[in-house]
């Protein structure tokens, strides 16, 4: 091509990057590779060739992972862990800040092997992946530095096991290494099957930066060594991968105490109002969809277009997608590099392939002839239920809808079971910012889209996982409590008798549901003794049916979260009145019920209302320093429905210590109350009653807690579970909750009420959301 011919074009000519020098450290191993285990590279055991998924070509054969060395990479991590972490926060920080130096200096040849290994174009490996690797590094560097003085009531949690993806092989390990090692634990890291070669690399990194032998282990291998990982004595367990897997490992953990973050699936909406600008929206478009191949958790995979411009919007999108080039990844002119696998690219043409409705516009670009390619997509015309608008496709296929209002784009981008992220465009920030709050997504991008910055808090909710990588939020999911624990908890048994009523007049303790007493649907009560054998009354037993009219009923008070702290903190401070009023006949009460503590129990109760009033219009977000310019705001939201099962030795104040802090913030609560002492509760239901409560906002339920916490964890309209029952529920908790993968806390060890907790309340009481706002003309 001449130079006249060029300029008359503007077509690119071929950039090439060289790949020499990686393959050049690739031959330096003998092109096999061990394990990285306890600072050194073990022998290659038996091994698997990873591949060039441009080429299909082999790149190295790589060590599929025995148990047996899972479980010295664990050894080497927990022998390193104890040194590591007092090594102190100075001296953990300079060995990241020489990590994030050499990853500097070695920046160009860990770009051109993750784009051998992965298919993604070397640009983006270049200009997005390896820089935001970095960062992580130097941030975190500083979070280490700082935890004695700003974490100081924060601790290590131990051994973490890390399974990451092959769609960001080195940036998912940043975020998942970095944050573990600022906070003084050690790693095993197990990298995916198909992109194990910068981890590899990393790992040869870390001898040079001086990290200590056994802090990061790398083991490789499929599936089954992931598994491995999972089972293996570590504290914490961080994955990044499909959702069908995080049910699997939610299952796996249940039970065990095991630190569980979830970053899993997506089928993310992008939003295009009519008063956007639609040239810039269809270049935000081709960042969302074809970024990395469509291969991104986050892909704005649905997208929803006014009805008013959607013609114009799809025509120039059409005439964009001509227009990108498809190829060799390691050319710097390309856009769309090569699927990860063949096993993927038949993954992706089956789902395309059995579509039959809308209409298919394929870019008229051209696909190399060999390698793992495929073209562009555009799926017009879709319902909202076809099963390519529900489905994560995880590929370069785009599929569209149209709305008519903003509250149908609001309901048609909620009409997914995941909720990672979403973005909007439009010129109209009051219309940004009303939307925003209202989708169902850890993250929101307004005019800009995947947007990611180590200070920025990332995560889902719904079947997009739980917990967050980045900020505050993702650095303390590494830590835990500096004070030593309680007693492991010990079932309360109920007291029995043959007494005579202790009330002349018998009452009726019922039920409280939508802010009405009722009775239980089964018809069954159960005696309630003192501890001197006096019949002290009945308390209803609550059953599946009572448990799914509570849950109606909390749902329905869904504006709850949509008042003011202020106004919030007034009701609670109503309620501490009411209870002060009856504070003598509560303590007699609990006196009654329990033989002692009567009074002490109430004052502390009172004392948590009056805290939580406080907090009410306290827990906001922040502005995270992220380096773009714009801001990410980092939003506290209610979590939503939570079920709560009550602590059973504390029948006033394990209540009323685990539901203001859920309706301070603005959830909607399904109480269980104690078990062997429910009386309390129900009594407390005529304090609820003259409160100004709002029906539906606290439901109160008696009854076993062994019967309806699988009820609780399973059912699919609570949002998340917390339990502080002296019986030994965490493992069915945990594993009923896989289903939706709700969010669950519960508690094996005694529960001081009396000293406040309030971080761990407000983070298991809110949701995170950080949204994007990029500002400026230009």
């Amino acid at each position: 091509m001449t130079i006249k011919e060029i300029f008359e074009t503007m077509d690119y000519g071929p950039a090439p990057e060289s790949a020499t020098e990686a393959l050049a450290w690739i031959a330096s191993h003998g092109g096999r590779f061990g394990l990285f285990v306890d600072g050194a590279f073990t022998e290659p055991g038996e091994t698997f060739a990873t591949r060039n998924p441009a080429t299909g070509e082999a790149l190295a054969e790589v060590t599929q992972a025995t148990q047996a060395d899972v479980d010295r990479a664990v050894a080497a991590a927990r022998a390193a862990q104890a040194p590591w972490a007092s090594l102190g926060g100075h001296g953990r920080a300079r060995v990241l800040y020489a990590i994030a130096r050499l990853l500097q200096k070695q920046s160009r040849l860990f770009a051109v092997l993750e784009t051998l290994d992965n298919g993604k174009p070397i640009r983006e490996s270049r200009d997005i992946d390896v820089p935001l690797a970095i960062r992580h590094f130097y941030h975190h560097a500083g979070h280490a530095e700082l935890m004695e003085t700003q974490l100081p009531d924060r601790a290590p949690l131990g051994v973490c096991g890390q399974v990451i993806p092959w769609n960001f092989p080195l940036l998912m390990l940043a975020w998942k290494v970095a944050p573990a090692l600022a906070m003084g634990n050690t790693v095993v890291l197990k990298p995916a099957e198909y992109t194990s070669l910068t981890a590899l690399l990393f790992a040869d990194l870390c001898r040079q930066a001086g990290v200590p032998k056994g802090v990061v282990n790398v083991v490789t291998g499929d599936g089954a060594v992931g598994e491995m990982v999972v089972r293996s004595d570590v504290e914490k367990i961080a994955f990044t991968g499909s959702t069908a897997v995080g049910r699997l490992i939610r299952e796996a953990t249940a039970g065990t105490g095991k630190s569980l973050t979830l970053e899993l699936g997506g089928k993310s909406p992008y939003i295009v109002f009519d008063d956007a600008d639609l040239d810039s929206a269809v270049e935000g478009l081709v960042d969302a969809i074809w970024f990395n191949q469509g291969q991104v958790c986050c892909a704005g995979s649905r997208l929803l277009v006014q009805e008013g411009v959607a013609d114009a919007f799809h025509r120039k999108l059409r005439a964009r997608m001509d227009r990108l080039r498809i190829g060799d990844p390691l050319d710097k002119a390309i856009d769309i590099g090569a699927i990860v696998d063949p096993v993927q690219l038949a993954t992706i043409t089956k789902l395309v392939d059995a579509n039959t409705e809308g209409e298919r516009h394929v870019a008229a670009c051209p696909i190399p002839a060999t390698g793992s390619f495929y073209p562009p997509t555009l799926i017009t015309g879709l319902s909202s239920a076809s099963p390519l608008m529900q489905e994560e496709i995880f590929g370069p296929v785009l599929v569209s809808t149209t709305f008519r209002t903003p509250a149908e784009a609001v309901e048609l981008a909620n009409n997914t079971r995941y909720g990672l992220a979403a973005t909007l465009w439009t010129e109209n920030v009051n219309l940004a910012l009303d939307v925003a709050p209202r989708l169902a997504a850890g993250v929101v991008w307004v005019n800009g889209t995947n947007l990611f910055d180590a200070a920025a808090p990332f995560g889902g909710v719904r079947e997009s996982g739980f917990g967050r990588e980045g900020g505050w939020e993702g650095l303390t999911a590494y830590t835990r409590p500096a004070r030593a624990p309680g007693e492991p908890l010990a079932p309360v048994a109920p007291f029995t008798g043959e007494g005579e009523p202790a009330d002349p007049l018998d009452r009726t303790h019922k039920l409280y549901i939508g802010g009405k007493q009722a009775r239980p649907d089964g018809g069954h009560s159960r005696a309630v003794w003192s501890p001197t054998g006096a019949l002290l009354g009945h308390a209803s037993l609550a059953n599946r049916k009572d448990l799914r009219n509570a849950v109606e009923a909390a749902n329905a008070a869904r504006s709850w979260g949509r008042t003011t702290g202020h106004a919030r903190a007034q009701i609670l401070y109503y309620l501490a009145e009411n209870l002060s009023a009856r504070a003598s006949e509560f303590a007699r009460r609990i006196d009654a019920l329990t033989g002692t503590g009567g009074a002490e129990e109430v004052e502390h109760a009172i004392r948590a209302l009056f805290r939580w009033a406080a907090w009410a219009d306290k827990v906001g977000g922040c502005a995270a320093g992220v380096p773009i310019r714009g801001v990410a705001l980092a939003m506290r939201e209610p979590v939503g429905t939570l079920g709560i099962l009550c602590d059973d030795r504390s029948p006033l104040l394990g209540l009323v210590a685990a539901m203001a802090p859920a309706i301070a913030l603005g959830n909607r609560t399904v109480l269980v109350a104690s078990e062997p002492y429910p009386l309390a509760a129900t009594d407390f239901v005529q304090v609820l009653e003259t409160s100004d409560v709002p029906g539906g906002v606290v439901n109160i339920l008696t009854g076993s807690h062994k019967e309806l916490a699988p009820t609780l964890a399973a059912h699919f309209d609570i949002d998340a579970v917390w339990s502080f029952s002296s019986q030994p529920l965490a493992a069915t908790i945990e594993a009923k909750s896989a289903g939706n993968l709700k969010r669950t806390w519960a508690e094996t060890r005694a529960r001081d009420w009396t000293r406040p907790d309030d971080r761990a309340f407000i983070d298991a009481a809110t949701e995170v959301k950080t949204i994007w706002i990029p500002y400026g003309e230009g």
